[in-house]
């Protein structure tokens, strides 16, 4: 599990040990993630049948099998999402929105901590890469940012996604160095402007 805050990639993340605990053993994902009961939340994006709408608290149990079935965090990268858990206090205390289809199903997610600006979480599900979600996920958050009047945003990123990150906008200013147990390899550091744009 991870303890120390930033690694985001279009499949990444982690927060500080106090807002993400050890999850107990997480069921398969079923085919649809959906839950029926209407949603207090407002959608604030669409594009081709997919909505982006605030995260509410009983979303978590899908994130969290968003993050620890994710492909991208397989082989060296699977130690950082075992035991990971994104609770209903983390969603509640942070600005964390959903990509979800017009089933209901959660197509992917991110979290924008506001101060100090950070992308903290960015994950798409592994069944839904190619179609857009990470762009549209990222116009999101830009649109967020504006709004709260950032000027950039911090990414730290899970080392596959840099590229990804390069193509919305984003510039490396550096390297986070590893930092193990809980991160074994060093990460890029990039500086996504808000005037940015997928």
């Amino acid at each position: 599990m991870v303890t120390e805050r930033g690694t985001a990639g279009v499949a990444s993340g982690t927060r500080a040990d106090r807002r993400i605990r050890k999850a107990s053993p997480v069921r398969a994902p079923s085919p649809r993630m959906r839950d029926t009961r209407p949603m207090r939340s407002s959608t604030t994006d669409r594009r081709g049948g997919v909505r982006v709408r605030r995260a509410v608290a009983r979303d978590a149990r899908r994130l969290t099998r968003l993050v620890t079935t994710s492909g991208a965090y397989e082989g060296p990268y699977a130690p950082m999402v075992q035991g990971y858990k994104v609770g209903p206090d983390y969603i509640e205390a942070h600005d964390v929105h959903v990509a979800v289809d017009d089933d209901g199903l959660v197509l992917g997610f991110y979290a924008l901590v506001l101060s100090p600006p950070e992308l903290d979480l960015m994950f798409v599900a592994d069944a839904a890469q190619g179609r857009g979600i990470g762009r549209l996920l990222v116009g999101h958050l830009l649109g967020q940012a504006r709004r709260a009047g950032l000027t950039a945003v911090r990414v730290v990123a899970h080392p596959p996604a840099e590229g990804f990150y390069r193509s919305v906008g984003a510039e490396r200013t550096g390297t986070v160095a590893a930092r193990p147990p809980a991160v074994m390899w060093d990460r890029p550091e990039l500086l996504l402007p808000v005037d940015a744009g997928p």
